[in-house]
């Protein structure tokens, strides 16, 4: 067949009548077709990979320079933490410090730059950073090296953060090698010459520092990281007991029951129907109190609507932790999710509030919005401001800025109580 005859035979008017979404199929897969090429994988947030090379072989896309930051400083003998500019350590000159989600914050997370640098894959020992020297006649070099023999005594540790992994401190005991996310700051020999806590160990041979994640690898745990395997061990043994009492208990009450109600249905088909029924006794008297409003109902109202917003609140973080989308990599994140879930969900806890307190037959559905609006969470924040008082007055980094609470409050009355409202208007309203 020529060209000529098969243009003749096929109609283009026919065709793109016929197939009026062939055009527009055709134009979307030359389009995906073109820029196929053009296309990149994306990584949930948290999950990307960094790499690092060589300097002789570092690129945009591959560093050689591995930054190194500090976090906060704390201690098992010590409840308060404190900031690593706090104690005299070496400062970086160029001090950056990331910036902090309202999750960090209230965890008292107070990451920034180090002076210590670091090359990938090139060996350093003993390389010296800067040097400190006192005066035992400046008020000032004495308050610092005082507050510095302090945190030494009471055995505060370092935490190093390296390509946003922790730094691990391995060390040799009798039973194998135990490894710590932290590090001494210094060790303390008392005046009669005894060695405590890193001094103990300072000249073990193998006391290195890890930085690496936790495993949990049948090769790696022991040696590395990780938890060991006796540790693993000793929590499943924990969980199986904690089932087998559950188990146990559970049993006892449903045996209770049923003879319980065994008792009480042969006693009631032994009843004479043809003489006076016998008075309710036992468990029986319950039906009279189960539709007569409680005694505090407002304050029930409050507590459920508040439990609803709670537990509505760890289910979507739990929903969202699980499928990854609050990485361990992004510091804060989960905090700073339930925060914002909790004041995003004050409607919900407003008509669960006004619903049940008209179910008790409660008019007064304005002051039900107010208690459930401010009962609990006030406590809460009053119970905050006054720790975080002490934690100013004792100079901690776990201590919250003035403008971090001025920020809470604004989200509270701003967002929260005016959605519980929106929630406790609707519940009042429905029949």
């Amino acid at each position: 067949m020529s060209t000529r005859g098969f243009r003749v035979g096929t109609n283009p008017c026919r065709l793109r009548l016929a197939l009026p979404g062939l055009r527009w199929l055709l134009g979307l897969g030359l389009f995906l077709g073109l820029h196929a090429t053009r296309s990149a994988a994306f990584y949930l947030p948290g999950l990307a990979p960094v790499n690092f090379c060589e300097a002789a072989r570092e690129t945009a896309t591959c560093k050689s320079s591995i930054a190194l930051f500090v976090n906060r400083l704390d201690s098992a003998e010590s409840v308060l933490p404190y900031e690593y500019n706090t104690f005299d350590f070496c400062q970086d000159s160029g001090k950056k410090n990331p910036s902090e989600n309202l999750g960090q914050v209230l965890f008292g997370e107070r990451i920034t730059s180090s002076p210590y640098k670091f090359s990938f894959n090139k060996t350093e020992t003993c390389k010296k950073v800067c040097v400190k020297s006192y005066d035992r006649e400046n008020e000032d070099h004495k308050k610092k090296l005082a507050f510095l023999k302090k945190g030494i005594q009471l055995n505060y540790q370092h935490h190093w953060i390296i390509d946003n992994m922790p730094v691990i401190w391995c060390h040799v005991i009798e039973d194998g090698k135990y490894c710590t996310p932290g590090f001494p700051i210094g060790c303390f020999i008392t005046k009669s010459g005894i060695v405590k806590d890193a001094c103990a160990i300072h000249n073990s041979p193998v006391a290195r520092i890890y930085c690496c994640h936790f495993t949990d690898d049948e090769n790696q745990s022991p040696r590395g990281c990780g938890m060991t395997r006796d540790i693993q061990l000793v929590k499943w043994q924990n969980i199986m007991n904690s089932f087998v009492i559950v188990l146990f208990l559970s049993g006892m009450v449903a045996m209770i029951l049923l003879r319980t109600l065994h008792r009480d249905i042969i006693r009631y088909n032994q009843t004479n129907f043809s003489e006076e029924v016998q008075e309710d006794f036992g468990w029986k008297l319950v039906h009279g109190d189960v539709f007569r409003p409680p005694r505090n109902r407002m304050l029930l109202s409050a507590f459920l609507g508040q439990g609803t917003q709670v537990l509505i609140m760890t289910f979507i973080t739990l929903f969202l932790a699980c499928f990854g989308f609050l990485s361990p990599a992004h510091r804060g994140a989960l905090m700073t999710c339930a925060v914002v879930l909790w004041v995003l969900l004050g409607t919900p806890a407003g008509y669960v509030s006004a619903r049940m307190y008209k179910t008790f037959k409660g008019v007064n559905w304005k002051t039900n919005f107010l208690l459930t609006a401010l009962l609990c969470p006030g406590v809460v924040f009053v119970d905050l401001f006054f720790m975080n008082l002490i934690l100013w007055v004792e100079g901690s980094s776990a201590a919250i800025s003035f403008g971090t609470l001025i920020g809470i409050l604004a989200m509270w009355f701003g967002i929260s109580v005016p959605l519980t409202f929106l929630g406790a208007y609707f519940g009042s309203k429905k029949k």
